[in-house]
């Protein structure tokens, strides 16, 4: 449906126009905020940017939950600082939404009234200390595969915000591997304890990047369009060609029987996740989906007075001028 939409509001553009802006993205140019664009365009770009946006600030919830019970005090500093450079994260990305004429309010009243999604790996709980481990390693590795090539993405601000977003989420997943390190290195039950976390993230974070290529209504025109550089099958596999040798380094299982290296590709042949699951989480019954959405829902709520403060402020300050003029 989506993808019909977004085809019948490009033909209702000025051809002359469309072939123009098409032939500056073919060059490698940018768009930038000010430069006539395809309803479709921009509206693609709201979807992607504003979802991206609210995974960054989802995702502290489950790494929030284990400030106060991390081992030792460095640990809790190293996930303090992790948790506020997500918060950063969402920042950057809701500037970029808003260049394109949304505000972050409309963002967040989509993401609470089930109109705009996020990542579906954070609906999934984090049991135990190994699974910021296993989210630092996974699921930032995940997001690295996707984010890295956005910064050659074709709109200018949303490129140059994940130029500062891949550096920070590199030193997360560097993070996540040392801390699964330290689990594997540790008693045998701290490794059972890392094992059990590659299990349950596993999958997960495969879903990550999204349906099969056959199944994704969105990918064609965004790949046209450069607002995506590679299709979801490629940067899965490339995650899969990337973990796999690093789960043999600290001597983990991954939870695949059909996973092996193909010495006629090159690539490693791997089982695809549970779509069935995907699309349940995404429906709003993961494990996590309403803990995640209550606690958005309060913090909207609880902040509801400083909006409305710095709402009534920028009002005076405008009276006071126009009187004084």
């Amino acid at each position: 449906m989506y993808a019909q939409m977004i085809k019948s509001e490009a033909t209702e553009d000025d051809p002359e126009k469309l072939a123009a802006f098409q032939a500056r993205i073919d060059a490698g140019e940018k768009i930038e905020p000010k430069d006539w664009m395809p309803e479709g365009y921009r509206k693609t770009l709201i979807r992607q940017i504003g979802q991206h946006a609210h995974s960054e600030i989802v995702g502290q919830l489950p790494e929030g939950n284990w400030i106060t019970r991390a081992p030792t005090l460095e640990r809790k500093a190293n996930l303090l600082a992790k948790v506020q450079d997500e918060a950063g994260h969402g920042l950057y990305l809701y500037c970029a939404a808003e260049t394109l004429g949304v505000s972050r309010d409309d963002l967040t009243e989509q993401l609470l009234s089930g109109r705009m999604k996020y990542s579906s790996i954070f609906n999934y709980p984090t049991l135990t200390w190994a699974d910021m481990g296993a989210v630092g390693w996974l699921v930032d590795g995940a997001a690295i595969m996707n984010q890295v090539p956005l910064q050659r993405t074709s709109y200018g601000p949303y490129a140059r915000a994940m130029v500062r977003i891949c550096k920070e989420e590199s030193f997360h997943q560097r993070q996540g591997f040392h801390i699964m390190m330290a689990m594997v290195n540790g008693t045998p039950e701290q490794k059972r304890m890392a094992q059990d976390a590659l299990n349950r993230f596993w999958y997960p974070a495969l879903m990550m990047f999204g349906p099969s290529d056959k199944d994704s209504v969105h990918s064609a025109q965004s790949m046209k369009w450069r607002i995506k550089m590679n299709t979801n099958d490629e940067l899965r596999q490339k995650f899969v060609d990337e973990t796999a040798p690093q789960a043999a380094y600290l001597g983990l299982t991954i939870p695949d029987e059909a996973l092996t290296l193909n010495e006629d590709t090159g690539h490693y042949d791997f089982t695809q996740p549970d779509w069935s699951e995907f699309h349940d989480v995404l429906a709003d019954n993961g494990p996590c989906n309403v803990e995640r959405m209550s606690a958005r829902q309060k913090a909207w709520d609880d902040g509801a007075w400083v909006r409305d403060a710095m709402v009534a402020h920028a009002e005076k300050k405008r009276a006071r001028k126009v009187a004084a003029e």
